[in-house]
């Protein structure tokens, strides 16, 4: 991470009690083609974008008249353009950057003030389609959304969602449902919003007193990465579901890296009615450092795989074929990428790869993520892609959580499963 990059809207919950990890400094579009970050140049920096669609990725420099102040972020829009929002007291300023021969051209789009104390905006993640871009003004009372590049006119203010808002998650291929954490009444629980329409529905809400947030949604199959505390009081856990289904959230057990935090990062996109063979990448940081970890629902189990030398932590994006690419950056190599071939989903064995220098294994998943009784009366609950029968995989001796089911709401029936 760049000296001068901001962290994310809401950091993601970890999994082992480790502290929480901060953001990747390079955003990349939905689609894989384009990046871009902030370089460190001397006590300066300056945006760049890169190009991974190609034979092989190369980097642009963008650097404008003055450096960079801190708190300034980037993001690449679809037609190679970089979206640079600068912020100066409660005026946030946006441009969109571009090449012109040896220099940097740039196109003002307008500024949001944000006069109440307090008030925080955060440029969201990078919007499916790549020709916008919206920015979340989350405040103490309530977070407004921003279209802030690809309107008609400068930035347009396009809803307010009543409570702290943080997060940010896109539903569906088009850019107009959007996910949102939502603190209110001292719960947080995940809403969405329409920004066609300007409205707001409930999405996830696992129990009433816990705290429950969307990490990474992939519009394909539905799949739903999750962080709630239902399961452990007081306890992060990672869990997925999928919209608009019927069985429950799962906490495998196996996404519990003792003394480590595992954040979600990244979605294979592709596998339409099969949400159970998603490879998920994980970044996870422990004592060893930092490395790449990959799940599927289907498979219980992690592996754990070596970052590349200079690994921009965090971020990545996967192909339909199940190729997940790494952008790292070195002194020999100053833009790179490195994929990393999955194998095929195959049948649960309900082990897990060691971390690396661990010298150990880890944990196979528990009930959670097996099924079992569910907190529906009377319902059940076994996980998709599940072969073996439940009783023969629960630990003998550590208590289990019980499966919850994930509140549907009626915005989820407009997403394909």
């Amino acid at each position: 991470m760049t000296a001068c990059a901001t962290e994310p809207p809401s950091t993601p919950p970890s999994t082992g009690g480790a502290d929480a990890v901060p953001g990747a400094g390079c955003a990349i579009t939905a689609d894989g083609a384009y990046a871009a970050r902030l370089v460190r140049d001397g006590d300066s920096c300056f945006p760049e974008r890169w190009t991974l669609d190609g034979p092989e990725p190369y980097a642009v420099p963008l650097p404008g008249s003055r450096p960079e102040r801190p708190g300034t972020e980037v993001q690449p829009m679809g037609d190679g353009r970089v979206l640079i929002h600068r912020p100066a007291e409660h005026r946030h300023a946006f441009a969109l950057l571009y090449p012109t021969g040896p220099g940097t051209g740039e196109m003002p789009l307008g500024a949001v003030e944000c006069p109440e104390p307090g008030t925080r905006l955060t440029l969201l993640p990078p919007a499916p389609g790549g020709g916008r871009a919206y920015a979340l003004a989350g405040g103490p009372r309530s977070g407004v959304v921003w279209r802030v590049a690809g309107g008609p006119a400068g930035p347009e203010r396009l809803a307010e969602v009543p409570g702290r808002c943080s997060g940010g998650v896109w539903l569906d291929g088009t850019g107009r449902l959007l996910a949102l954490d939502r603190e209110l009444g001292g719960r947080t629980k995940t809403v969405v919003v329409d920004l066609e329409h300007g409205e707001v529905s409930p999405l996830l809400q696992i129990t009433e007193g816990s705290d429950d947030r969307l990490l990474l949604a992939d519009p394909d199959s539905g799949l739903l990465l999750i962080s709630s505390d239902a399961p452990s009081p007081g306890q992060e856990r990672l869990g997925w579901g999928v919209l608009g289904s019927t069985l429950p959230v799962r906490f495998p057990e196996c996404l519990r890296v003792p003394e480590c935090a595992v954040t979600p990062f990244a979605i294979q996109p592709g596998q339409v009615l099969v949400p159970e063979n998603c490879a998920v990448g994980l970044r996870i940081d422990g004592a060893f450092g930092t490395w790449v970890g990959t799940w599927r629902p289907a498979e219980r189990r992690v592996r754990h795989l070596p970052a590349p030398e200079g690994w921009l932590a965090g971020a990545g994006v996967w192909t339909r074929e199940g190729v997940l690419r790494l952008p790292y950056a070195t002194q020999a190599t100053p833009c790179g990428v490195a994929d990393l071939a999955v194998p095929p989903c195959t049948a649960p064995d309900g082990g897990a790869g060691a971390a690396p220098g661990a010298g150990g294994t880890g944990a196979g998943e528990g009930g959670a993520a097996h099924g079992g009784k569910d907190a529906t009366p009377g319902g059940t609950g076994a996980a998709p892609g599940s072969v073996a029968p439940v009783a023969q995989r629960e630990p003998p001796v550590r208590p289990v959580a019980r499966p919850v089911p994930l509140q549907q709401a009626p915005l989820g029936r407009l997403v394909t499963n």
